[in-house]
């Protein structure tokens, strides 16, 4: 980690994050490339228990916008799994860490094991595949995380690899605007809805959605912390 930087990983914020492959070199040009980081990206999801609000992936860069980790369990309470290669496979057991340890699971934990996780499959007869920094922006209220997602969505148009956002397959846009579920779980008012059907607690006339929550459907309010990022770049 550069000197002069502080991360604020244990701050209960949203997080706006972005990272580029190696020299910025187009690695995931390909629809194969690009199904492969979002295999990665569930699978770290669920084994660092993130919530992901959003994300593009594009040929030499990707953005996500994502939660903390959830604690040191999964939803059955048992002790987390560390999935293999950050793919797909049966998650392997993390050979039982102390418990300090587990709760001390952070961020850059979770994207160091996405990151290395895509670049095992990837990489091929490169020396490396993404670059060792990375931006990491707290988000500190509501209007900061509808500005982020929509940067978010308006990526591939504004690099011009597409007219519209729902023209881009590799990202949450489509899910935003139909409610579809993709290869990555969204943390959003339809996966919320949808929680309360299979819950049987929403009415069938099917009542408004719920506005989100500090830290569980939305980005946390009223924390006051300024930009960290992990390079000297600008996302792209």
């Amino acid at each position: 980690m550069p000197w002069g930087l502080t991360r604020f990983q244990h701050s209960g914020q949203s997080h706006f994050v972005t990272f580029c492959c190696y020299h910025r070199c187009r690695l995931l040009t390909t629809g194969e490339s690009r199904r492969t980081f979002e295999a990665a990206l569930e699978r770290v999801r669920r084994s660092f228990r993130l919530q992901v609000y959003g994300y593009v992936v594009m040929p030499e860069h990707v953005h996500l916008l994502l939660s903390e980790p959830q604690g040191e369990t999964d939803s059955s309470g048992s002790t987390p799994l560390k999935p293999k290669d950050g793919l797909n496979g049966p998650p392997v057991g993390l050979n039982e860490p102390p418990v300090g340890l587990a709760k001390q699971r952070t961020l850059a934990d979770a994207l160091k094991s996405l990151k290395q996780g895509v670049s095992r499959r990837l990489i091929g007869d490169a020396e490396h595949f993404w670059q060792k920094r990375y931006y990491d922006f707290n988000i500190r209220d509501y209007p900061q995380f509808v500005e982020k997602l929509r940067y978010i969505h308006r990526n591939p148009v504004k690099a011009g690899l597409c007219e519209r956002p729902e023209d881009w397959e590799w990202s949450s846009f489509r899910h935003y605007a139909t409610g579809c579920e993709g290869r990555v779980e969204i943390e959003s008012e339809w996966t919320a809805r949808k929680r309360e059907r299979a819950a049987g607690k929403l009415c069938p006339g099917g009542a408004a959605p719920l506005k989100p929550k500090d830290g569980l459907n939305g980005p946390p309010a009223g924390r006051s912390h300024s930009e960290h990022p992990h390079s000297s770049q600008d996302p792209a």
